[in-house]
This record gives C-alpha cells, sequence and structure tokens, in this order.
C-alpha cells in the first residue's frame, strides 16, 4: 500500500508462502493464439495512477504496480518468501553494513535500447534525494551520506518561509566507480539497507529521463523490466507489451498486459465473471457472503494473506485532532472484530499491531488501543474536551470501503456520541491528491503494503518526521530519535528491538488507528492457466501462462 501506498513486492519470512496459483478448466477460453501462446494478452483491473510514472514519485499502489512491471532493481523479492535475490545486481559486498560495494550485471537494457549503467542508479538516486525536484520518495536514500547537503526542508511549511536551497546536488556517499560497479556509503551503519534495494525508489533511469521533465518522462516512462510501455488514457487503460531484449530471469510468457481502470470494484468482478477481466485482485465485499466467489469462481478463485494493514489516519494538521487523547477514544470506541465479523465474513483480522506481524522485526499486540472499550473512550473524550460538529470519515469509493468505513462511522457515533459519518470519494487519484495536499477535512482510509520486508518500513516512512508517507504531518521527537537510532544500529537484531520502543511511543500519541490486517480473495478468468501473486497480492505478471 506504498499506500494502498504502494508498494512493492516484497520478502517475508520463509515460513510464509504467499504463492497462489489456480488452473482453469477450459485453457483455450479466450486465448489468443491458442493455449501457452506467447503471443497472448490479459487484462488486469487497476486504477488511475496518482502521479505520472516516475518511481521515486509513486507512492501508491494504482501507479506502484505498473512502475513495477515496467522496472527492474538490483534485488528482487522472491514470491515463495525467500530472502531477496540478485536481479540488476551481480553483487553487493559490505564489510561493515556502511560502505557498499555494488556490481551490476553488464549489458541489461532499457526500453529504449540504451544499457544499464552504474552511473543510471546513481543519477536517479541523487536526483530523487534533491529536494527541489519533490520527488515524494526523497527520504528513502536519507541513510546515504551527504543527504543532508541535497535535501532541505521548508522551516514553516506553507509559511511565508521557504526550504533553504541545498548545498549540493549530489550525495557524496555515491560514487562511480565505472559502467558496472559503483559505490554506496552511508551516513552509519545500516543492516537493512540492501534488503531495501528492491523498493521502486531504488530503480535506475535511462539518460532520457534527464532531458525532459519528469512528468512528461513519466507520462511516457522507460523502465528496464519485464514489459515496456505502449500507451496510458487517463481513467481507461494502460497498455504494456513485452520488451523482447529483457535478459533477466523474469522473462515474460505472454506478449500483452492491458490495465484497465475502474471505478467500481462491482464492475470488475462482473467483467471478470463474464470473461472480460482476466485478474482481479481484490474480489468486492458483496460478493464474500456465503462465499458466493468461490461458488462463482471454483478453482479460478484465490485466497492469500498480504503483509498490509487497513488503517485510519488523522489530518494532525487540523487542530481539531491534535488532541492524543481524542485519537486514542476514537479508536478505542471502534469494534473491529464486529467489523472483521460482518462486513468481511471473517476474511479479515482485526488489527492489534502496528507494524503487520507478517513483517521481520514486527511484536504482534503491541497496540493497546486496538482492544474495544466504550467505556474508556468515553472517558478520553471528556478528558479531551469532547468533540464539536460532524466528524467526516472519507474513503476511495472506486474500491470497497463503504461498508467498513460507514461501520465506524456508525460505532464512532453510537459509542462516543459524536456526530460521524462516512463520505466517498470518488477516484484513488482524486483522493490521494487530497491528501497529499494536506486537504483532508477529517479521519481518513490509508492502508500500508509494505516496501521491504522488515519493520523499518512500518516506521520511517509513516510515523517520523517528514517520513515519505506521512501524510498527516505526525510529529514527535522522541519517536525520530529512537527511529534513527534504530536505523542505524550495526544489526538487525539491535534495529528491531530499537524500533519496538518507538513504537511503544507512536502507541501512546495514536497517529493513526490500525483497523485490520488484510486477507485477500482474487479471481482469474479461465483464459489463465497459471500464474502466482507476488508478496503483496498483486499479479506476477511474468509468471502468466495461458
Amino acid at each position: 500500500m506504498r499506500v494502498s501506498k504502494r508498494a512493492s513486492a516484497v520478502a517475508l519470512s520463509a515460513a510464509v508462502a504467499l504463492i497462489a496459483s489456480g488452473c482453469s478448466s477450459g485453457d483455450n477460453g479466450g486465448n489468443e493464439g491458442g493455449s501457452g501462446s506467447a503471443d497472448g494478452a490479459v487484462t488486469i483491473n487497476g486504477v488511475q495512477p496518482e502521479n505520472p510514472l516516475v518511481p521515486s514519485n509513486t507512492t501508491e499502489t494504482g501507479g506502484g504496480k505498473i512502475v513495477d512491471w515496467l522496472w527492474t532493481g538490483l534485488v528482487e523479492y522472491p514470491n515463495n518468501g525467500g530472502a531477496p535475490q540478485n536481479a540488476v545486481a551481480e553483487s553487493i559486498d559490505t564489510t561493515d553494513s556502511k560502505v557498499f560495494k555494488i556490481k551490476i550485471k553488464e549489458n541489461t537494457k532499457f526500453h529504449d535500447g540504451t544499457v544499464v549503467k552504474a552511473k543510471n542508479f546513481v543519477d536517479a538516486w541523487n536526483w530523487a534525494a534533491y529536494s527541489p525536484n519533490g520527488a515524494a520518495n526523497s527520504s528513502f536514500f536519507s541513510d546515504i551520506a551527504g543527504f543532508a547537503d541535497v535535501n532541505t526542508t521548508d522551516p514553516d511549511e506553507d509559511g511565508p518561509k521557504k526550504a533553504p536551497t541545498p548545498k549540493a546536488d549530489k550525495m557524496s556517499g555515491l560514487k562511480v566507480v565505472d559502467d558496472w560497479n559503483f559505490e554506496v556509503t552511508l551516513s552509519a551503519p545500516t543492516a537493512v539497507f540492501p534488503t531495501k534495494l528492491g523498493y521502486s525508489a531504488f530503480m535506475p533511469l535511462p539518460d532520457a529521463f534527464f532531458t525532459q521533465k519528469a512528468e512528461d518522462f513519466g507520462k511516457k516512462p522507460i523502465g528496464n523490466g519485464p514489459v515496456k510501455f505502449v500507451s496510458w488514457e487517463d481513467d481507461v487503460a494502460v497498455k504494456l507489451t513485452r520488451f523482447d531484449d529483457y535478459n533477466l530471469r523474469d522473462k515474460m510468457k505472454i506478449k500483452d498486459v492491458t490495465v484497465k481502470m475502474y471505478q467500481d470494484e462491482g464492475a470488475a468482478y462482473n467483467d471478470l465473471l463474464s470473461g472480460n477481466l482476466d485478474f482481479l485482485e481484490t474480489i468486492p465485499t458483496s460478493a464474500l457472503a456465503g462465499e458466493k466467489w468461490k461458488s462463482d469462481l471454483g478453482d479460478r478463485a484465490m485466497n492469500t494473506v498480504t503483509p498490509s494493514t487497513a488503517f485510519i489516519a488523522f489530518p494532525i494538521y487540523d487542530k481539531r485532532f491534535q488532541n492524543e487523547k481524542l485519537r486514542k477514544a476514537v479508536s478505542l470506541s471502534i469494534n473491529r472484530q464486529e467489523i472483521s465479523d460482518k462486513i468481511f465474513f471473517g476474511t479479515r483480522k482485526p488489527a492489534d499491531s502496528w507494524a503487520n506481524p507478517l513483517t521481520p522485526g514486527a511484536k504482534p499486540g503491541n497496540c493497546t488501543v486496538c482492544k474495544f472499550d466504550p467505556t474508556q473512550a468515553k472517558q478520553l473524550l471528556q478528558e479531551a474536551g469532547g468533540f464539536q460538529g460532524e466528524m467526516v470519515f472519507y474513503y476511495n469509493a472506486d474500491s470497497s470501503h463503504k461498508e467498513w468505513m460507514d461501520a465506524v462511522a456508525q460505532q464512532v457515533k453510537t459509542n462516543l456520541g459524536i456526530n460521524a459519518r462516512a463520505e466517498g470519494v470518488p477516484t484513488f487519484a482524486v483522493f490521494r491528491q487530497n491528501i497529499n495536499a494536506y486537504k483532508m477535512k477529517g479521519p481518513y482510509r490509508a492502508a500500508w503494503q509494505q516496501d521491504y520486508p522488515d519493520v523499518e518500513n512500518w516506521v520511517n516512512p509513516l510515523f517520523v518526521t517528514g517520513g515519505s508517507s506521512n501524510d498527516g504531518k505526525f510529529s514527535d521527537p522522541q519517536v525520530d530519535a529512537l527511529a534513527k537510532e534504530a536505523s542505524g544500529a550495526p544489526s538487525l537484531e539491535a534495529s528491531h528491538e530499537k524500533f519496538a520502543e518507538a513504537v511503544a511511543v507512536v502507541d501512546q500519541k495514536v497517529p493513526t488507528i490500525p483497523i485490520y490486517f488484510y486477507g485477500q480473495q482474487s479471481g482469474h478468468s479461465e483464459k489463465i492457466k497459471k500464474m502466482e501473486l507476488n508478496n503483496v497480492g498483486e499479479a506476477d505478471i511474468t509468471s502468466i501462462e495461458l
């Protein structure tokens, strides 16, 4: 969820295997070119991306899944839950977790035919980190030495002062050695750094990127992945086709992929049943009752779990939501088990921790405000001075969120006496634009779909001041200090313990409210013989056989 942030594919502990596949009863159904044809085509559901497709400026799932298909990074995260594996990287070596020597494979190509070289990574990372460029994922480079020299912040946010001009436009910690080697020096030892390198923020950019505006490039992106860009019609479809010069492991078995934009998951489900859609990532809640979706799809039904969590986020920049006792009261007034049972028919698990428990380093049960306690909730609301006026809970209406958001608002209304209701924003793209412009006027649906398999990814982007997905502008100096210590810890064990301390502070401040852990119900068409899902439940298009 990147927000439902998108997040790219993720590796988990080997104990949690998230591969899902299904075989159709009719291999030839609708398959252009016949069963198993390398010239076949599929249509997959999607939503309009928030921004043009630039990896370091894509922080949501609509654009994120497309970016993940168009690009291949230094490492990749296997579908079977194994440890990250080298992809474009030939080797990543370090003796101290501070200086990393990275060698890339020779003669892999971008979609424009140019060769991927070490400088394409270094130039891309420097561009993303340089704050005047406005890349939403710039904070992911904060581990690298010299980041503070290229990235400055607005001292009074939207006030009269402006962010000072950075001292430099390149990080001192990046060094191109030759065409196939570069060196990364971090500010402090960071054991998790190599794990991050499969996330889209770290993708290489071709030389052509730097000859044009980023938004123009993002409308006709040039990646280095197994598919290349063909066209994009807003709110209709993005079309991709196989990149025949791709020479890494995950080469496409089919030719064309269309990502069809839907404003309603019910319509997408009907298209799936009628054969006009080949993969639907999330079955609408209306089809979960009585396991209707299973009877509709048979062995084409896919059921898995993902390291993703649904939240209610607060616009803390709005003075009405700056009292942490109010936020705690709202959280304690929500009956998560009832939402799981009545809205999702048991397919979602009530959240009880701040980081999804499938994540390495995450501790289960550490959300003390995730329990249902209306008595304590009323007491805290009274101590907070109550809440005046209407509390509107916002969500994007182009996915199945209305039922559970209505339930949240009704529980707040019933258990706290607040005049609460839920309201849908027509599309995810508009919803995210409002969030990123800090224009939200009430609590809103959020979700986190991790970018890489470590608890750090559930703290730094979400709760550290200026984090890439800290959309409510939460800020706490104790959380910042503990997270900084954790990020610079010499071992993963030490890092995880320090992050647990940071999460304990988050639990007292309640910047957001965890609601449920995702279970995922998906389905594919009869024309698909075999496919796998990656570890965040998105289609692995390179695995599709017809």
